[in-house]
């Protein structure tokens, strides 16, 4: 079955919107799809960005939510993985991930695997989540966003995951906050010139600035159904 990781340029930069959406694209069109979180930090129970995914699916809570599956761990103290984990006296085990993650894609036919911050995030001291991308070689669904900044941290996730041979399947904009007219045309362009640069045959897909409640018909379908 696809699994596909989504990774983000950076922290707050949309990507736990974006899933859903992606999630909810899927969902409509007939899929039996369900989100994972690689870790949570800076809550308690069930991990926020899961509960945001279900939101914006249109689906009931899960068992594998409440259960843990979907994220199997979860720290209060919000803070880069290893020290929220460390503030816990706990480690990060990848193996615990990689069952979580078994267990998702044997009841679902399409499994989005939500990364946490950027990319090259520490998970502990000596192993980032780079490292598991590298390893694991899911295609990469790359969130970029308008804010000031975004460009510098695209380009250098696309040099690095071309460094690392991380393929990556396409990038999703995030038009918000979307301050700037010039600045949303002008990212597109630098974008598409870099992904040629780097030798990227893949899309980009924009999500337009939302209001609070709204739903977006953005199509997927270049990422998901595309030969």
């Amino acid at each position: 079955m696809p699994t596909y990781f989504i990774a983000g340029i950076d922290t707050d930069t949309g990507k736990t919107f974006a899933t859903g959406l992606m999630a909810r694209y899927l969902l409509e069109h007939k899929k039996s799809v369900i989100t994972q979180k690689f870790a949570q930090t800076g809550c308690k129970g069930i991990s926020e960005d899961i509960l945001m995914h279900r939101e914006i699916m249109g689906m009931e809570i899960q068992e594998v939510d409440k259960d843990g599956t979907t994220c199997p761990y979860v720290f209060d103290y919000p803070a880069s993985p290893h020290l929220a984990a460390q503030m816990q006296d706990q480690e990060i085990d990848i193996k615990r991930i990689e069952k979580s993650t078994t267990i998702l894609e044997d009841q679902f036919d399409y499994l989005l695997l939500e990364g946490v911050g950027g990319m090259h995030v520490p998970i502990t001291l000596d192993y980032s989540l780079l490292d598991f991308m590298e390893e694991k070689k899911y295609p990469v669904i790359l969130v970029t966003s308008s804010k000031l900044g975004s460009i510098n941290h695209t380009l250098l996730s696309l040099e690095i995951a071309k460094l690392r041979q991380i393929p990556i399947k396409g990038l999703v904009y995030n038009q918000y906050p979307a301050n700037s007219e010039f600045i949303l045309k002008d990212s597109i362009q630098v974008f598409k010139t870099y992904l040629k640069k780097y030798g990227f045959d893949c899309p980009i897909i924009e999500i337009p600035e939302l209001k609070k409640g709204e739903m977006s018909n953005v199509d997927f379908g270049k990422l998901f159904f595309a030969e």
